[in-house]
């Protein structure tokens, strides 16, 4: 006769599918989905300095980001609501792009982790100047 118990492997099983929800349902979590990653919080920071920021002078600022993922990003982000892409008929092409409603609530955050970095970075220099 069978019993209907859980073995182990399905205990464990159970146990990974609930904490994967509890993780996907955490608000961090969902943050970093929209604006985690190398580049979209610089990406963000540029274009809150010098809005309307358009295609060419986001690539020149960060000059270590490609074509390709430069597109995606900002792909991502428009996709997301945290940007807004406008493209102009001319020639050559002219597109811009600005922060919408939801994408000016990242600013103070934005200018939040500049402070921190910026007293990080005093912290590491007096650390290391009292080393011997």
């Amino acid at each position: 006769m069978k019993e209907n118990t859980i073995n182990d492997s399905q205990a464990d099983m159970q146990t990974d599918k609930s904490e994967w929800l509890e993780e996907n349902n955490c608000p961090m979590t969902n943050a970093l989905k929209i604006i985690g990653g190398k580049w979209k919080l610089l990406l963000l920071n540029s274009i809150s300095k010098e809005c309307p920021a358009r295609f060419g002078e986001l690539r020149k600022k960060m000059q270590d980001i490609t074509h390709a993922t430069l597109t995606l990003q900002l792909r991502e982000l428009e996709r997301d609501g945290i940007i807004e892409r406008k493209a102009y008929a001319e020639a050559p092409p002219k597109v811009e792009y600005k922060l919408t409603t939801l994408g000016q609530t990242l600013i103070p955050i934005i200018r939040a982790l500049c402070d921190w970095g910026e007293a990080y970075k005093s912290h590491q220099q007096k650390a290391g100047a009292c080393t011997v």
